[in-house]
Formats: structure tokens, sequence, C-alpha cells
């Protein structure tokens, strides 16, 4: 698999500089790539590498272009050239849009055309799986829940019943949709269920990764927009609402009832507790715990930075010390006012 740096470019409708016959043939950071690999620089912190990568070509903003000793191609935003130009080299095999003679399929389900169906995989009562779709080996698609066209379910996907998907999504290993949310009553010490009689709706384009689960409703769906990034080992609470074009890093746990707006971002090890809502365009940083709601867009953290054990040990003696302090300050500045 190979491509001219002149045919790159056009696919990225980017200026090069350059052979435009030279052979780009995969890609690589600035540090570890080899001759005939493509690389890219979005991270000014390592500008230095320019001097001495051996990528045949980087993707480069124009403000760095003297900077580069190689073949460039131009681009106001390099990482994101570097992410279109990746599907160019995807190693992710094609599906053979055909049924396996293993896999179990309802006679009341719905197969559209060109539907991969995998070995072992299982397509219950009433589901429908549109035009296109990948179901990968071992995954199951509950009674009447639904994948989008062009979705892809990759190996041991689990949908629960009453589980609606997108067109043109991605969901990875692992992934648990449509589980019982975690709902009961306490009665004299005892825990009594409450039924998850709600389902779950998700958006087109949405990517969800391994290991994530995704809970039904208690009553209503939970619900998550279209253009939404979860990564790994994400745990969506029931009847959460997700906005349009949100990520979420590996990690991150959300409450029950919790609305998150559009465009926002929640970096890894983030905890959102139930019942609050987060306004559009909100960033949170890693590990942070969010216990009220957010209402003005921006930038949003908690808990202290990393330090030597030690001072971290003095700090936390401190913390403990606050309370009293406090106390000691109001009886000062009352007697100051005196």
């Amino acid at each position: 698999m190979s491509f001219t740096l002149e045919k790159i470019a056009d696919y990225l409708d980017a200026k090069f500089i350059g052979d435009p016959e030279l052979e780009i043939c995969g890609l690589g950071t600035l540090s570890a790539a080899e001759p005939g690999q493509l690389s890219f620089l979005a991270n000014l912190a390592y500008k230095d590498q320019l001097d001495t990568t051996k990528a045949s070509a980087v993707i480069i903003h124009s403000r760095q272009v003297d900077d580069c000793k190689t073949a460039a191609i131009i681009l106001d935003n390099p990482y994101l050239g570097y992410a279109k130009v990746s599907e160019l080299f995807d190693t992710l095999p094609n599906p053979d849009s055909n049924i396996h003679h293993s896999a179990v399929v309802s006679s009341s389900a719905t197969i559209g055309r060109n539907v991969t169906l995998g070995p072992n995989s299982v397509v219950e009562d009433n589901a429908i799986i549109a035009d296109n779709a990948v179901i990968g080996s071992g995954s199951v698609v509950g009674v009447n829940s639904r994948i989008g066209e062009g979705t892809r379910l990759h190996h041991n996907v689990s949908i629960y019943h009453d589980v609606v998907i997108g067109n043109q999504s991605i969901i990875h290993s692992g992934a648990i949709i449509g589980s019982d949310g975690f709902g009961f009553a306490n009665n004299k010490g005892q825990w009594v269920k409450i039924c998850q009689i709600g389902g779950v709706l998700i958006g087109d384009n949405t990517e969800i990764g391994a290991n994530t689960t995704i809970d039904r409703g208690a009553m209503s769906d939970t619900k998550i927009g279209n253009g939404v990034k979860l990564d790994n080992q994400i745990q969506i609470a029931h009847n959460v609402e997700i906005g349009d074009h949100c990520a979420m890093a590996a990690g991150t746990m959300i409450a029950g009832s919790t609305k998150i707006g559009n465009c926002c971002t929640l970096a890894g090890g983030v905890g959102v507790a139930g019942h609050l809502s987060i306004v559009d365009g909100s960033h949170v940083t890693a590990l942070t715990l969010v216990t009220k709601s957010i209402t003005e867009p921006g930038s949003y953290s908690s808990g202290t930075a990393m330090s030597k054990t030690s001072e971290w040990r003095k700090s936390a003696a401190r913390f403990r010390q606050l309370d009293d302090m406090a106390k000691r300050i109001k009886v000062l500045e009352k007697a100051s006012e005196g």
C-alpha cells in the first residue's frame, strides 16, 4: 500500500513541497518514522525532531516550513491532516458481506443488503440490521433493537433489547449497551429492584470504546447524540443525556439523569454526580469530580496536582486544619473590627 506525495496532497486538498512522485508507504512519528513514511508536526514541543527525523515527508504548518528539511505537505491543521490521511493506511480488514453459517438470526428479524454477520453472532426477535452493517463474531443484537446503516459492531458486543444505534457508528469489543441501570428501593434493609423499562438511543457517527457500558433508562431512554466519541471503560448510567459531538476519555463515569450539552470534552477519569447539567462547550480536566452543575462554558478542574509524597503529606495535614484555622481567622477579624 503506497501513495505518491502528490496523491496524498490532493486527497488533503493541500499544497506540497518536494518530488510529486515520492512514494509514501506508511505513517510514523517524527522520532520513529523510517524512509518512505509520512510524519506530522502538530505540537511545537517536538519541533527539534524535524532536524533528525528519517521521515520522507512531514505534514506541517506553513510557519514551520523553513525548519523542515524533508518534503512537506502544508496544512493549517497538521493533526487533522494526519487523521484524514490515516484512513488511507487503515489496516482494519474489510467485511465480506455475508452471513456466517453459525450466525443465529430470528425469523422475525430484518436484515438489510450487504450485511455481515460474523461467526456465532445472534440477531434476536424483531431486530433490524440496516444495509452495509457489520455484526462481529460473538456479538448479540437484542429483541426490538436497531442497528443503523454502515454501523459496525466489533467482536463480542452486547446490545440488549430496545436499543437504537444510528448510522455509520462504531462499537468496539466488550461494549455493553442497554444493561440495567442501578436502581433499587430500600425496604427495611432489603433492596427491591426497580425494573428498567426505558431503552437507549444513540445517534449517527458515534464511536463507543471497548468495555464501555451504557445503561438503559429507568422509564425514559438514555440518549447519546450524533458524533459522540466515547473512549474505553466508560460508564454511562441510566437516563443520562449526552449532546452532539462530545468526547470523553477512558475511565469517565457519569451518574444517572445527568445532562451534558453539545461539544463538551471530559478527560480521563472524570466523575460526574447524578442529576446535574453541564452546559455546551465545557471542558473538564482529568480526574475531576463534578459535584454541581456547570452553567458557564469553560475549563473546570478539581483535586490537587502531583507532588512528592513528603510534600503531599504535609499538605494533607494542613487540609485537616483548615476548618480550625478559618474559625480562628474569624475571631481575629472580629477582634480587629472592635
